[in-house]
């Protein structure tokens, strides 16, 4: 496929015969899967499925990240069809990646949105594929890691996060964004002495054991290092990653549901990402894209070149590495 294949083709999330390699649509139009990915519900042989998650319950202050994940998607589409920028391979072309829709849920059910979340990553997980999911406030990683844990047992975590959501919460039937990691722990779906947090900035004095590498220590050993130290703690255990946008400094993602300044740059936090190459990542998130609170569309930006990143460590993990 070359550039001048876009005189012809359009509308790759439902018209693309291969589903490896790049996709040279018109950036401003067609359907705009993930990265052009064929949308399908069949995993026959595919490698990850991108899925979405359109749910927000309590984000403090700042609804609206339902819509994070059309948004991540649309964005996705202003990515340039070449390899992703500084790895030495392309996911796209090595691995077949679909574009799995949404999961369906009925928003005046809260109650019975965990089961129906934790089953919907069940059976992606089931058909032999990773899920890469687009958030959605970050309640949604408790449900994800259920299934994860089912799989592998006790997994290790690596979160992207201002905030280390392990706030007290023995109420396993609440659904709140800021406890659901102290639950994932108490539940025993979560190993804390081989997980880590990085990026933290807001005070919590129970870390229930986790590792914590904070904004401030990160801005002063750099992504590399602190990506090395997280490759260490979770050494080869099965590992999910979970990036909050507002890991990111609300200069660079404002459109998330809990800003917190003293954040990682985009630069820093693609660093920290290909850092991680070579850890057993199972699986991973990106959640809190809020799109109403960003009319430039930059943190919807920065959420679809985060999942790029995980498919890419994704990749690595499955080709073996370099």
């Amino acid at each position: 496929m070359a550039l001048e294949d876009a005189k012809t083709q359009m509308d790759h999330a439902f018209t693309r015969e291969d589903p490896r390699g790049p996709s040279f649509e018109l950036t401003f139009g067609g359907a705009t899967s993930f990265l052009r990915r064929r949308y399908t519900k069949d995993l026959t042989g595919v490698n990850i499925a991108v899925t979405g998650v359109p749910f927000d319950q309590a984000v403090t202050n700042r609804p609206g990240t339902r819509l994070g994940p059309r948004a991540i998607r649309e964005a996705s589409s202003l990515q340039a069809p070449d390899a992703p920028y500084g790895w030495p391979f392309d996911v796209l072309s090595e691995q077949v990646i679909v574009d799995y829709g949404d999961v369906a849920f009925d928003y005046a059910d809260i109650p019975a949105f965990p089961d129906t979340l934790t089953a919907h990553v069940r059976g992606i997980l089931d058909a032999g594929a990773a899920s890469v999911v687009l958030g959605g406030d970050h309640y949604i990683s408790f449900p994800i890691l259920k299934a994860y844990a089912e799989k592998h047992g006790p997994i290790s975590l690596i979160q992207i996060d201002a905030h280390t959501d392990t706030w007290a919460d023995d109420d396993m039937a609440r659904v709140d964004h800021g406890t659901m990691f102290y639950k994932a722990v108490k539940s025993g779906i979560v190993d804390p002495a081989t997980s880590v947090q990085i990026g933290i900035r807001t005070t919590n004095e129970d870390t229930l054991g986790v590792n914590i590498i904070d904004a401030p220590e990160l801005h002063r050993i750099g992504p590399e290092a602190a990506a090395a130290r997280a490759r260490d703690i979770v050494g080869d255990r099965p590992v999910y990653l979970s990036f909050d946008i507002d890991g990111l400094d609300p200069a660079f993602a404002p459109g998330t549901g809990t800003p917190v300044w003293g954040g990682l740059s985009s630069a820093q936090a693609a660093a920290l990402l290909r850092g991680l190459a070579g850890i057993n990542i199972q699986g991973g998130d990106v959640v809190e894209v809020s799109p109403p609170f960003d009319t430039t569309g930059a943190t919807a930006i920065a959420g679809a070149h985060v999942a790029t990143e995980i498919c890419q460590l994704l990749g690595w993990r499955m080709r073996g590495g370099a």
